[in-house]
């Protein structure tokens, strides 16, 4: 028993920096303290929750720590779709100021699950490839991949920032032109290099892989407003922002959140998972 207590003894030093690290990992990816709290408290739970024999035969704990840590982060973020812009709290994370703190993570919300997870572990934490790869759940050349579309989608959004203004206004063109079914006048809204995302949630018939380019993007997405009699499109606030809320007679059937950088939207979201769009129509009703 002694030899066991012996083994499991680590510097009070060594145990606090290993905390401040999983609740600055936490925090980056989903961007309010009391989640990241919350997440690696589970993750010292499910630490306790092994045998004592597997816990001192553990060669590396941090690094199982992490992927569980990074591991239940992308659970709940694949299970809100996104952190949801203006939700996120001021607290200064890896020794930033609070204003680049929140201009950072409020960039970050910008991106997919995984391209965010593949760009925190790898740019952030300059975490090894197979460690964010197990993490992420997809191989070293896809989560190379991810972190290289977030590195190019932040780039484009500081480098082209949008006021709310232009935000709306683009918004709007790209309902019109959705509603108009109009092929070109989509396109020309697109950045080349645009992206869709469809979050169905395994509840709706959908695309399970984000879609890219221009053309592609533009195809897809009128195949999925095809106008219909009862299928209506309306400009409203989402997360923060002008979206569009479509609706099938008088149901809530799909939520769409725009990323806008100038003139053009960089990354679409069409959240169709019935179980995100409860309230959506608790409200409507």
């Amino acid at each position: 028993m002694d030899r066991v207590e012996d083994d499991e003894t680590v510097p009070i030093a060594e145990l606090l920096d290993e905390r401040r690290r999983l609740l600055d990992l936490a925090y980056w990816m989903l961007g309010r303290s009391q989640d990241a709290d919350d997440v690696v408290a589970e993750a010292y739970r499910r630490w306790y929750g092994l045998s004592d024999d597997r816990r001192i035969r553990m060669a590396e704990p941090w690094s199982w720590l992490v992927t569980i840590v990074g591991g239940i982060c992308l659970e709940r973020l694949a299970s809100t779709g996104r952190s949801h812009p203006g939700s996120v709290d001021a607290a200064p994370a890896q020794g930033l100021d609070e204003a680049v703190s929140r201009t950072l993570l409020d960039a970050l919300d910008t991106l997919s699950p995984a391209e965010r997870a593949a760009f925190v572990l790898n740019d952030v934490f300059g975490m090894a490839p197979g460690t964010v790869a197990a993490i992420v759940g997809q191989t070293e050349q896809e989560c190379d991949e991810l972190a290289v579309r977030a590195r190019h989608s932040l780039g484009t959004r500081w480098a082209h920032p949008t006021t709310p203004q232009q935000h709306d206004r683009v918004v709007r063109a790209v309902r019109q032109a959705c509603v108009t079914e109009n092929p070109a006048r989509l396109t020309s809204l697109l950045a080349p290099d645009a992206t869709v995302f469809f979050d169905g949630g395994g509840k709706v018939r959908t695309l399970t892989r984000p879609v890219h380019g221009a053309r592609r993007v533009t195809r897809n997405l009128l195949t999925l407003l095809a106008g219909r009699p009862s299928t209506t499109l309306h400009c409203q606030s989402v997360n923060g922002r002008t979206g569009i809320v479509v609706r099938y007679g008088d149901e809530v059937a799909a939520v769409i959140s725009l990323d806008v950088a100038g003139d053009h939207v960089v990354q679409i979201w069409a959240v169709l998972n019935p179980d995100k769009l409860r309230h959506w129509n608790r409200a409507a009703t």
